[in-house]
């Protein structure tokens, strides 16, 4: 079950696809944080998120917010992707110890060894604000967030 609303987000360190560690508390004070989960680099529904993502980047990467992804690939798995697909946003890995975050976020599928479609919107003070848990097959609507950051 997904962490709620109004809760303090679960703090985190995790290596992006350039091999950087990426906290959660270094946003804090500073930018509301858009954290995506997604099960898997490399498919379908994915792919198509995390391009629509880039190709509307300046909502959500900019001095105000900054988007974080998260997937239980490797970082190397993760580099070849975001190479790929042009993804010039952090690509976190949730790959050691497996699942970790996604489990502390209650968006990490035990049957499936990953993560759900899970967003969360956490303000500038670490609390999340909004979020939303798709079903694996199920993508999610940019716009949702966008009014989401909006009526920060």
């Amino acid at each position: 079950m997904a962490i709620d609303v109004g809760t303090k987000a679960p703090e985190f360190e995790l290596k992006d696809n350039h091999g950087r560690t990426v906290n959660l508390a270094e946003f804090r004070g500073e930018k509301n944080v858009v954290l995506l989960f997604y099960p898997f680099a490399f498919t379908g529904v994915c792919t198509g998120e995390l391009c629509a993502l880039r190709d509307e980047l300046p909502k959500f990467v900019n001095d105000d917010t900054q988007l974080l992804a998260v997937s239980n690939d490797s970082i190397h798995t993760l580099r070849v992707f975001a190479d790929q697909e042009g993804l010039e946003y952090p690509l976190l890995s949730d790959f050691w110890p497996h699942g970790e975050v996604s489990r502390a976020y209650g968006v990490f599928d035990e049957e499936k060894g990953c993560a759900v479609r899970g967003t969360f919107v956490i303000d500038k003070e670490g609390v999340v604000r909004w979020s939303v848990v798709n079903a694996l097959p199920d993508a999610r609507d940019l716009n949702e967030y966008t009014k989401a950051l909006a009526a920060l």
